[in-house]
């Protein structure tokens, strides 16, 4: 464009020559987006956004569902998606129309090609053991004007018949009055730190969206432990010591004809018992003198 002064006795300077971009060499070589390498940092995260906003959508689809968690694995022909819940009739839907739904939205919300997404439905075997199921149902009790303490028992004693070690019940916010406060419910036991926590805590977070505001759910199950992995946790926790009996002492048996080991000596045989009667021997004579004070030559 023309640059324009203003003042007095203006001039209008004609536009600076540019050299076409055809003309300039270029340097960049643009790879395909396919070929371009990427770091395994940014592979982490680049899955765990996808997983965070799978699971975002799924828990808002599925909340009446009884949805407890995502399992996403990654096959070299197609990525399998296994949707953990509690009433997977509702999950299929109606000639399973509802799972077609939910692989369409997320074929176009996640960018991925026709047929390389593939969803599918499990049954939670155990839903007392599971969080997040328990922390929808307290949700939805709540949302039904369940008392909170009632509420929150009832949930306490539904994961402890289950075979759960304990349970953590916790509700924050404006539960009676205007001024917000924190109520637990506790039982059995838990633990709170270290490895062990990661492996036997399964802990979920529901937001309760009340008329005199927003009530926070917190419900934590410490697992059981179970050796074939189904009802609980299959590693045993660290601080559990098992004492073994020890085995019975058996006799090993001892050969008739040792073989004679070069520079150990043998014990000399014992002689075998037998019926045979001994002669009888004649009797000691004792010396007196031995017995007297007398000191003898």
């Amino acid at each position: 464009q023309a640059l324009t002064i203003h003042n007095p006795g203006s001039t209008t300077l004609p536009p600076s020559p540019r050299p076409s971009l055809s003309l300039v060499p270029s340097t960049s070589v643009t790879m395909p987006t396919d070929a371009r390498p990427m770091s395994k940092k940014r592979s982490f995260v680049r899955d765990g956004i996808f997983y965070a906003e799978l699971n975002a959508l799924l828990t808002r689809e599925l909340a009446e569902e009884g949805y407890a968690g995502v399992q996403v694995r990654n096959n070299p022909m197609r990525t399998d998606i296994i949707i953990r819940a509690t009433k997977t009739q509702n999950v299929l839907g109606v000639e399973g129309r509802r799972i077609r739904e939910l692989t369409s939205v997320v074929q176009k919300k996640f960018g991925f090609a026709p047929k390389k997404v593939e969803l599918y439905a499990e049954k939670v075997p155990n839903r007392g053991l599971c969080a997040q199921a328990q922390a929808e149902s307290l949700r939805y009790k709540l949302l039904g004007g369940l008392a909170v303490r009632r509420a929150c028992y009832g949930v306490l004693r539904f994961v402890m018949e289950a075979g759960a070690k304990g349970c953590e019940v916790v509700v924050s916010g404006k539960l009676r009055a205007q001024r917000a406060k924190v109520m637990k419910f506790k039982e059995g036991y838990m633990i709170k730190t270290g490895e062990a926590a990661d492996d036997y805590v399964d802990s979920a977070v529901r937001h309760v969206m009340m008329r005199q505001g927003v009530l926070g759910v917190k419900v934590s199950i410490m697992l059981p432990h179970d050796p074939t992995g189904r009802e609980g946790v299959k590693k045993p926790l660290s601080d559990i010591v098992t004492v073994i009996e020890p085995k019975d002492d058996s006799m090993l048996p001892v050969p008739a004809n040792p073989k004679p080991v070069p520079g150990l000596a043998m014990a000399p045989a014992v002689p075998e018992k037998t019926d045979v009667p001994m002669a009888p021997q004649a009797p000691m004579e004792v010396d007196p003198a031995m017995y007297s004070g007398e000191k003898l030559a």
